[in-house]
């Protein structure tokens, strides 16, 4: 993930959770259901697009193509392993915020 999909994944998780919190807008207001799941989905293709990115510039290399550096095959192996690792704990925290609203008591 680039640094500027980053910066936008994170303006729209601020921007969920001033919705969330009532500093946006109205509840009713405050978009469809369906933002948070595009948001995730794109988070997501994004992620398997950086590791597919990865994996085609190091097969490019083990085949032994000579405009691949390995710095740039390092580089992009390591965003993509950073990106999966940055995907997991979030999806970690959805599931403990998910059982903590399960285990409440009505």
């Amino acid at each position: 993930m680039s640094s500027i999909q980053i910066q936008q994944v994170l303006a729209e998780m601020r921007s969920l959770q001033a919705r969330a919190s009532g500093a946006g807008e109205p509840a009713a207001a405050a978009g469809q259901p369906s933002d948070f799941a595009n948001l995730m989905k794109g988070a997501v293709d994004s992620v398997a697009t950086t590791q597919n990115q990865a994996t085609a510039l190091a097969n490019a290399y083990e085949a032994g193509d000579k405009s691949v550096d390995i710095t740039k095959v390092m580089l992009e192996v390591q965003k993509a392993g950073l990106a999966f690792h940055a995907m997991t704990e979030v999806r970690n925290k959805l599931v403990d915020a998910y059982t903590q609203i399960m285990n409440m008591s009505v």
